[in-house]
């Protein structure tokens, strides 16, 4: 039995049999002893599918220690998703597809399947972001209609790396059309979808195009009055004719949703949508007052990694973006409403906990470096946590952050004005620096020296010396800037909170994606976010599981551990990297899925060593784990804490958004950016590489791998466009999936 499983079995609560679980202490935590036990072979045999082999191995691939070498020294990566043997999937939905009076989007990301019959319901996706090289190179094959790429290139060449302003270009000017026109077709491709659909009598879900079908997408209401309504403080701020800064004289109405990342099912139907990251399309930063920057500080600018600055041209205001947005997908006029109590930042997933009798809580994570852990409480008590008047407990409570200590406990800090000014010191953080609210400028600043937070402190008191305004404006402020509100109240700053989920009896697990640093964001608090061997940082993730104190949802403090480590086999991790969205099943197994940076995927670590004497980033050794992939955790049984891939998806695609039905028979996922480096896949055309691999006790070698360039994923013919695309896993039995 593997010191990881030893881990893991104490983190659960779970017996290891009769052996004594004497500590083991590494790198200042306490671990269980590692002890020969059932080879990897016989632990498969029990498993209900055999593991798929990805490039690197793992203790869970059924392959022996002798064997690894011979049996991995060459890899062909597949464009597709490939499943273990008796396993296939239809594709539900792909990019273009009609809904409504509109089209599927782009880059689908979370799915939340609303059951109204067995079999039947409303399938709910979000629709995250461009990828401008596949998007560009397929939209009118795939659309139908063109789209100016050539005349905004030669506009964008003109321009420089700046950008256009196209905000500030007056009306009639044909550059501003023609930035529209391009804008518009990509936001519509962004928000979500409501699809209906059903479960055939051969297993395979189908839509049927109900009267409920529908897009909210990132221009909902500039044309056609489908507003998103807002509740909450910032409503306040929304109201306001004029300010410190850029007023869009909506009100409390707002265009659109976009960068629809994660999101979260709610136990009476609706759906939630996180809006993460808004940064690349209008300005975050604020004033004071919580009034946004002027639109012309977010550039269009399209490029290699992106399509940036979609709401500049339309004039969206930055502040009424990276909120939480409800669905009710049985409602056809329903166009979502923006709870401003659960805060503004990259949002991600969310974790809703309605207990009868107890407050709400929403949990949800900023997915950015040096990202929080955030916790909205309502004022009211649940009576029934399947009543649909639970929405409007969102529209008073307390939003809180976490505050993470490194002996395991913590606290929840309310974000309010009356809470102390206490930063964390820039000197605790793997990059050594946090950003500030900036006053009286408006916006935040980098501070990188310890000695200049107790100047900070001595100045500003309060978060509520850091706003302007009357109580609730104050409030609305404070939530409008919610990450550097954060910030300044000592919130700890972590490894990329991305999806939260809750298992059955309460414990909220999350998927921290990365502990490396970012010069712009910030990072995580090194003495929190701890690698296995004392390294200065650790990218590749940490899944840890939180409990309230009294399990109780108003609890204001927790316990928390590790439950799963990112990594290689040979440092003490699972054998996969940056884990991602979160899913449990019906049996209280649970799912995850990767999110390897797309330039990583299967880049060449022919050696691990560079040219100049220094070693290999470990982001750049990503390479080492080939495409994203799915991983399954049982949380019970003969394998309770072993990690299985359970597959892997398209060329230069993230699998996103998994969603188990209550029967266990499908496993809906969202392919997302196949090919978004390589596009079209031509001519089937490949190369080969060269990786320094490990075997799982640490022996290196070299493997051959054969990587597709780019993708023609869903369609799998040649030249085929790479299409985003939901698919449905089944068995090919009808059986449950596990």
């Amino acid at each position: 039995m593997s010191l990881k499983r030893r881990h893991f079995l104490m983190f659960m609560g779970a017996s290891a049999g009769s052996l004594a679980l004497q500590p083991l202490v590494q790198n200042g935590q306490k671990l269980s002893p590692a002890l020969e036990g059932t080879p990897a072979s016989a632990q498969t045999a029990t498993l209900p599918f055999t593991p798929v082999k990805g490039p690197m191995p793992v203790e869970t691939d059924g392959v022996s220690l002798t064997n690894q070498i011979s049996q991995y020294s060459t890899f062909a990566v597949k464009d597709d998703v490939v499943l273990p043997p008796g396993y296939t999937y239809d594709v539900v939905a792909a990019w273009g597809d009609r809904v409504g009076d509109s089209r599927f989007g782009y880059n689908n990301d979370y799915i939340s399947l609303i059951e109204t019959a067995p079999g039947e319901g409303f399938l709910v996706v979000n629709h995250e972001y461009i990828s401008s090289v596949p998007w560009n190179e397929t939209f009118q094959q795939v659309i139908g209609k063109p789209l100016p790429v050539a005349e905004i290139q030669a506009a964008l060449a003109s321009a420089g790396d700046a950008g256009i302003n196209a905000f500030a270009l007056p009306d009639g000017e044909p550059l501003k059309a023609t930035i529209a026109q391009y804008c518009e077709e990509a936001m519509i491709d962004l928000g979500m979808s409501v699809l209906s659909v059903r479960r055939d009598a051969s297993g395979k879900w189908v839509r049927t195009n109900s009267r409920n079908d529908r897009r909210i997408t990132g221009v909902s209401g500039l044309k056609d009055g489908r507003y998103l309504k807002t509740t909450g403080p910032a409503v306040a701020i929304f109201r306001k004719r004029s300010g410190q800064g850029y007023v869009d004289t909506l009100g409390d109405k707002v265009i659109g949703t976009f960068n629809n990342c994660s999101g979260g099912t709610t136990p009476w139907g609706t759906v939630f949508s996180g809006e993460e990251n808004i940064q690349d399309f209008v300005p975050e930063a604020v004033f004071a007052d919580g009034t946004s920057f002027d639109p012309g500080k977010k550039a269009f600018i399209v490029n290699s990694e992106g399509v940036d600055g979609t709401g500049n041209v339309f004039g969206l205001a930055g502040n009424k973006y990276g909120w939480a947005v409800e669905v009710d997908p049985s409602n056809p006029n329903d166009y979502g409403t923006k709870h401003t109590w659960l805060g503004r930042y990259r949002h991600e997933g969310f974790g809703i906990r309605a207990v009868a009798g107890q407050k709400l809580a929403v949990y949800s994570g900023c997915d950015r470096r040096g990202g929080h852990l955030y916790k909205f409480v309502s004022d009211g008590t649940v009576r029934d946590p399947k009543s649909k008047s639970n929405s409007r407990l969102m529209e008073n409570g307390m939003l809180y952050a976490a505050k993470f200590n490194p002996d395991g406990t913590g606290r929840w800090i309310a974000l309010k004005a009356d809470t102390p000014v206490d930063p964390e010191l820039p000197s605790v953080h793997v990059g050594g620096m946090i950003n500030l609210p900036n006053r009286p400028d408006g916006g935040f600043s980098k501070v990188t020296d310890d000695g200049a937070i107790a100047a900070y402190k001595s100045r500003f008191k309060t978060l509520g010396d850091l706003y302007v305004g009357n109580a609730e404006e104050k409030q609305g402020a404070i939530l409008i800037d919610a990450h550097y509100a954060a910030n300044a109240a000592g919130a700890t700053c972590t490894a990329r909170p991305e999806d939260t989920d809750l298992a059955a009896d309460g414990t909220l697990f999350i998927a921290f994606t990365s502990g490396s640093p970012s010069g712009s964001d910030g990072s995580p608090n090194k003495f929190v976010f701890k690698a296995p061997a004392g390294e200065s940082q650790w990218e590749y993730g940490w899944i840890v599981k939180l409990m309230e104190d009294g399990n109780n949802t108003a609890s204001m403090t927790f316990k928390w551990d590790v439950m799963a480590l990112g990594g290689e086999p040979a440092d003490g991790g699972f054998g996969f990297a940056n884990p991602d969205n979160l899913e449990f099943d019906a049996k209280g197994n649970l799912w995850m899925v990767t999110d390897m940076s797309t330039d990583k995927h299967n880049k060449e670590v022919a050696s691990r060593i560079k040219s100049d004497g220094s070693k290999v980033s470990q982001s750049d050794l990503r390479g080492l784990y080939g495409n994203n992939s799915v991983w399954y955790f049982p949380m019970s049984g003969a394998n309770v804490g072993e990690a299985y891939m359970f597959a892997y998806g398209p060329v230069e695609c993230e699998m996103t958004g998994p969603f188990v039905t209550s029967d266990m028979k499908s496993f809906f996922l969202s392919v997302q950016h196949p090919g978004e480096i390589g596009g079209v896949r031509k001519q089937m055309k490949s190369e080969t590489r060269r990786f320094a691999m490990r075997t799982t006790d640490g022996k290196e070698f070299e493997q051959t791998r054969e990587v597709p360039i780019g993708s023609n994923w869903p369609g799998k013919q040649p030249n085929d466009p790479p299409k985003p695309s939901v698919i449905a896993i089944r068995r090919i039995s009808d059986a449950p999936l596990v």
